[in-house]
C-alpha cells in the first residue's frame, strides 16, 4: 500500500515515526487542515498525537429509497421538512454529485459494506428479485458472499465495537446477517428489505415487538441511543444505523400525515396534478408515469420521522461528549421512488427514480461531518459513490483496506479535509435487470460532465452532458459520435475487468444484445417459491413465514402466470 510522504514540522515527524502506516497516512491527510498556516509545530504535533491515540468513532446513517431532492440541504423548495439532516450537512462537507453504486438497494448496500462494485459479486439486483420480460435477467447472487471482508470486520479487528441497527437485506439465511458479518450486535437486521409494518407488531426475528402502535423508526433510534450509552468509552465504536425509511409500505403517524395534508392544501398543491409521462419499458395496465411534484402527505411524514430519529442520535452524541471525535456519514441506497409502488416522491429535475439508471435512480444525498478535520459549511462537486465508504472509514480509523481483492472505492479523507479529489477517471453502473419500478436493463459510465447509458436489450447508446442537461433529456450520441465511442470502449473494458453478466435469451426467444456477440441461451434454475412471490406481490404487507401453505402456493402460481419469473 503506497503512502504519501509526510511533509510536517520536525516535532511532528518524530511523533509519527512509530505509528502504523495507515494511521500515519490518515494523519498526513488531515494535517494541512489541522495545522493551518499559523499553527505552531508543537500544537500540530499535539493534534496529531491526540488523533492517533484515539481513532475516531464512526456513525454511518443509511437511508432507504431517499432521493437527493428529498432533503432541504439539496432542495430548498422541498415539500418535506428535514432540519436535523440539513444541520448535519452544514456542519461538514456536502457532496453535490453523490451516487449509489446501483439504482436498487441490496447492491448498493453490498458496496457500502465492502468498498467493491456489486458487479464483482454478481449482486446486481435487490436480493429476492426475479422479474423477466423480453429476456431473462442476468444470473446473480442473492447474498453478500461470506468471503467478503466487511466494514465491520475490519473495524472490529482493529479494536472497534461494532453495532448494527435497522435494515440489512444482504442475504436470506441467518449466516449472512449482521451478527455473522463483523457486528457485535444486530438489532432489526435480517433478510427482508422492508418492514412488514412500520407499526408494532413488527414480525421481525431480530426485533422484539413493542407496544401496539409503536413506530419502528422511533424505536430503532432509541435502540441506537442505548448502544451509544452502553458502549465502552475507552474504545472507539462503529454505529451503523440503517433506516427502513422511506421504503414502502407508506405508513406514518396519523397526526404527522394530517400536518402535511394541511400543508399541501395551504400551498395549493393538493389538486392531484402531480404526474407526467415516462418511458414504457415493459407492458403494464396503464401508461408509465413519473411524479413531477412533491406533495404526498404520508411520504412527507415518513421523511420527517426519519429526520427526527437522526436528530435524536446526533443529539445523543452531543450529550455524551462524543461528537467532537466522531466521523458521521449520511447516504442513501438509491434514488427516490417516483415511477411505481405509489410513486410517493419526485426527483425533478432529475429523470427517473429508483430502478432506473437515469440520475433520479442513482444520485444520492451524501455528506460527512468530522469536527476538526472536515471544514464546516463546505460543498464539493467531485463525483463520489457508495463504494467510497469503506476505504474512507478505514483510512480515518487507521485500518488498511483488504489487499487480497480489488477495492473499487476511493479514500475520501484528502477530499474531506483539504479538497483533494481522488484520482479516477470514471464511475460505472451495471443493472442487467428489469426493475419493479419500470426501469430498463442498462449500464452507464460517467466521465467528467458526460454520462453514457447503454441499453442492454439492444445495445443502443445515449449520451448526456450532465452540467448542461441534468435531466437527461437531450441525447447527444449522434452529435458526439467520437465521445460516445470512447466512453463505450471504457465501459466495455470495465465489463471485462469486473466479469459483468448480461441478459439471457429465453429458450426459443429472441437474442439480447451482448458486448461479445451472441448471448447464451439460458436454462434458468428453478426459483424458490418465496423469492417468486416476493418479486410478484411487492406491495403486500406480509411475512412469508406467517403465511398459510395455500397462500404461499397462490402467490407463487400468480408470479409464474404474470411471467415475472420463468
Amino acid at each position: 500500500m503506497a503512502h504519501r510522504p509526510l511533509i510536517v514540522p520536525m516535532t511532528t515527524n518524530l511523533l509519527l515515526k512509530p505509528l502504523k502506516p495507515a494511521l500515519a497516512a490518515t494523519a498526513a491527510a488531515v494535517l494541512p487542515f489541522v495545522a493551518g498556516v499559523a499553527t505552531t509545530a508543537a500544537a500540530t504535533a499535539a493534534a496529531v498525537a491526540a488523533a492517533v491515540a484515539r481513532p475516531p468513532n464512526i456513525v454511518v446513517l443509511v437511508a432507504d429509497d431517499l432521493g437527493v431532492m428529498d432533503l432541504g440541504c439539496y432542495n430548498p423548495g422541498t415539500f418535506y421538512e428535514t432540519p436535523n439532516l440539513d444541520r448535519l450537512a452544514r456542519q461538514g462537507m456536502r457532496f453535490t454529485n453523490g451516487y449509489a453504486a446501483c439504482p436498487v438497494c441490496s447492491p448498493t448496500r453490498y458496496s457500502l459494506m465492502t468498498g467493491r462494485h456489486p458487479v464483482r459479486a454478481a449482486a446486481t439486483d435487490w436480493f429476492g428479485a426475479a422479474r423477466s420480460s423480453t429476456f431473462l435477467p442476468a444470473e446473480m447472487n442473492h447474498h453478500m458472499p461470506l468471503e467478503e471482508t466487511t466494514l465491520a470486520d475490519g473495524l472490529r479487528a482493529a479494536g472497534y465495537q461494532t453495532f448494527f441497527v435497522g435494515k440489512w437485506h444482504l442475504g436470506e439465511e441467518e449466516k449472512y446477517w449482521p451478527e455473522h458479518r463483523g457486528f457485535d450486535t444486530n438489532i432489526a437486521g435480517w433478510s427482508m428489505g422492508r418492514p412488514t409494518s412500520y407499526f408494532s407488531p413488527y414480525k421481525n426475528p431480530r426485533l422484539t415487538d413493542g407496544p401496539d402502535g409503536e413506530y419502528i423508526t422511533a424505536r430503532l433510534a432509541e435502540e441506537s441511543i442505548k448502544q451509544l450509552r452502553a458502549a465502552d468509552k475507552s474504545r472507539p465504536f462503529l454505529l451503523y444505523h440503517s433506516f427502513y425509511q422511506v421504503h414502502t409500505p407508506l405508513q406514518a403517524p396519523a397526526a404527522l400525515v394530517e400536518k402535511y395534508k394541511q400543508k399541501a392544501r395551504r400551498l395549493g398543491i393538493d389538486d392531484g396534478k402531480d404526474f407526467g409521462p415516462e418511458e414504457q419499458v415493459w407492458p403494464g395496465k396503464k401508461p408509465r408515469e413519473t411524479r413531477i411534484r412533491q406533495s404526498h402527505p404520508v411520504f412527507a411524514a415518513m421523511v420527517e420521522c426519519m429526520d427526527t430519529a437522526a436528530g435524536r442520535i446526533l443529539g445523543e452524541l452531543d450529550a455524551l461528549g462524543l461528537a467532537e471525535n466522531t466521523l458521521v456519514i449520511f447516504i442513501s441506497d438509491n434514488g427516490g421512488l417516483s415511477t411505481a409502488e405509489g410513486s410517493p416522491t419526485s426527483n425533478m429535475p432529475f429523470r427517473g427514480g429508483k430502478g432506473w439508471v437515469y440520475e433520479g435512480g442513482i444520485r444520492e444525498p451524501f455528506f460527512a461531518r468530522w469536527p476538526g478535520v472536515v471544514p464546516a459549511g463546505t460543498t464539493s462537486d467531485t463525483p463520489v459513490v457508495s463504494t467510497d465508504l469503506l476505504p474512507t472509514v478505514f483510512a480515518a480509523a487507521g485500518v488498511p483496506p483488504p489487499d487480497d481483492r480489488p477495492i473499487d472505492g476511493c479514500n475520501l479523507v484528502p477530499l474531506l479535509s483539504r479538497g483533494e479529489a481522488p484520482r479516477r477517471d470514471a464511475l460505472f453502473w451495471h443493472y442487467p435487470h428489469y426493475s419493479n419500478q419500470g426501469g430498463f436493463p442498462g449500464s452507464a459510465v460517467r466521465m467528467g460532465d458526460w454520462k453514457l447509458i447503454q441499453r442492454l436489450e439492444t445495445g443502443r447508446l445515449h449520451l448526456y452532458n450532465l452540467r448542461n442537461d441534468p435531466g437527461e433529456r437531450t441525447d447527444l450520441a449522434a452529435a458526439e459520435p467520437e465521445r460516445a465511442a470512447q466512453m463505450k470502449t471504457r465501459l466495455h473494458a470495465w465489463f471485462r475487468e469486473t466479469g459483468a453478466r448480461f441478459l439471457r435469451q429465453k429458450p426459443g426467444g429472441p437474442k439480447p444484445w451482448h458486448p461479445d456477440g451472441d448471448a447464451p441461451v439460458a436454462t434458468p434454475a428453478k426459483t424458490p417459491a418465496r423469492q417468486m412471490a416476493y418479486g410478484m406481490d411487492f406491495e403486500r404487507l406480509w411475512s412469508w413465514d406467517t403465511l398459510k401453505p395455500a397462500e404461499k402456493k397462490r402467490l407463487a402460481e400468480a408470479a409464474v402466470r404474470e411471467r415475472r419469473v420463468q
